[in-house]
């Protein structure tokens, strides 16, 4: 049986980094772990200091079931350079290589009204965007 993995995404603004990538996965809130029935007391359980709460982070899941669980962690510093890790967000459909690059270019103008930005296109290819707080990620079509 092949690990499991989640993703932990470090930044500035919790609820501002959860909202995009709700909207670019298709992802919703994780509830909290059973048998917690908030995640302020799932949090209680560890000895965090007092200024750290559950508006400090956002837990998202994949409604399939099937991606990686995403935690997105407010910590104190800045981002100061690239990413040695990024998410390739990956559009379904078949199609023509032309139609491909359709779809993938209308997600990334999705992603950009979501508050993403775009940082290079190769043509035909992918394009490489940056969520609202700069990490960077890919769009790029579906293996076939």
């Amino acid at each position: 049986m092949a690990a499991r993995i989640d993703l932990t995404l470090d930044c500035a603004d919790a609820k501002l980094l959860a909202e995009f990538w709700k909207t670019a996965l298709g992802y919703a809130d994780e509830p909290p772990p059973a048998p917690f029935g908030t995640r302020e007391e799932w949090l209680a359980q560890f000895d965090l200091p007092e200024d750290d709460s559950a508006d400090g982070g956002a837990w998202l899941c994949d409604p399939d079931g099937s991606g990686p669980r995403l935690s997105i962690l407010e910590v104190p510093e800045p981002k100061t350079a690239k990413n040695r890790l990024h998410i390739d967000v990956r559009v379904p459909g078949h199609g023509s290589d032309s139609e491909k690059w359709d779809r993938i270019r209308a997600e990334s103008e999705r992603l950009v009204k979501a508050g993403g930005a775009v940082l290079e296109e190769f043509e035909g290819h992918h394009i490489v965007m940056a969520d609202p707080e700069g990490n960077e990620f890919c769009v790029a079509a579906a293996a076939a």
